[in-house]
């Protein structure tokens, strides 16, 4: 005879399943492979193998069939990326992945995956203070390949809300921008006029720093989709504000020559974390 309480276990766990269900087709939901994290040492790891057994925990942790977009979180050196997109190719023909990510990848690691599994989204930092993506040619390779780019810290980390100011501290246990050379009291200072053009420009648009922040984002190409993160609810009320903001060509114009008058002090993480970031040419 079942017991009561397992019976009611059982019932709820069908119904949450019959929830997933339910909503599974109304969301897109996309993932990252590409570190240790079971193993314990925290490194790198983007073996066919490795891929292919975390993809089975995600899944399962996440009560799905399919992974919408599967991130490699960042490249790894010892693996050739050709094998890291074959490894993504049989699990989308598998249909547990429908499309392939990279993140912080350089323009000629982007073309190589390519070539192997068409590339969907690539993911890199970027944002009205951190322009890197267009320097390095990781913009124009997406253009050209069709590929979406997804801006991660499109406020700056925070950065470019117009909140952090230079006595802002950061707890160095839960917070890594404690270690990050722009977050210091002296660049924090000195950034000052990148965050006051971004105010001026607020008031006049009836917005606030980050909704113009996330507004240049969505107006620089069409292909670009700002990626904030926020664990408040009236900050993603915010950022979703910033689809109703405007910048006309004059305000773009004027955004960017003001902003080519100004420096920005300290680079975007720290020397432990730029290790991860692919710089290949």
């Amino acid at each position: 005879m079942i017991q009561p309480k397992f019976m009611a276990h059982t019932q709820a766990k069908s119904l949450s399943e019959k929830l997933s269900l339910l909503f599974r087709d109304k969301v897109a939901i996309a993932s990252k492979f590409g570190f240790d994290i079971e193993g314990g040492s925290g490194g790198l790891d983007s073996r066919p193998e490795h891929i292919k057994k975390v993809i089975e925990g995600s899944l399962k942790r996440l009560r799905t069939d399919r992974l919408d977009l599967y991130y490699q979180h960042r490249v790894d050196p010892h693996v050739p990326i050709e094998e890291v997109a074959g490894a993504i190719k049989d699990l989308i023909k598998e249909g547990k992945v429908l499309y392939f990510g990279l993140s912080e990848a350089s323009a000629k690691t982007i073309r190589r995956a390519h070539a192997v599994q068409p590339v969907t989204a690539v993911q890199t930092e970027y944002s009205f203070m951190e322009r890197d993506p267009e320097k390095n040619g990781v913009l124009e390779t997406c253009e050209e390949l069709g590929i979406g780019f997804v801006p991660w810290g499109p406020v700056g980390m925070g950065y470019l809300t117009g909140k952090i100011v230079p006595t802002t501290k950061f707890d160095p246990k839960t917070d890594l921008r404690s270690g990050f050379d722009r977050f210091s009291a002296e660049n924090m200072a000195a950034n000052i006029p990148v965050v006051d053009l971004l105010k001026r420009f607020a008031a006049n648009n009836n917005a606030t720093p980050a909704q113009i922040s996330l507004a240049w984002l969505m107006a620089q190409k069409p292909f670009i989709v700002p990626i904030p993160g926020t664990r408040n609810l009236d900050h993603l009320n915010e950022n979703l504000g910033a689809i109703n903001v405007q910048l006309t060509p004059a305000d773009l114009s004027e955004l960017e020559s003001e902003f080519s008058k100004i420096k920005v002090n300290g680079g975007r993480m720290n020397e432990i974390q730029m290790k991860y970031v692919d710089q290949t040419v």
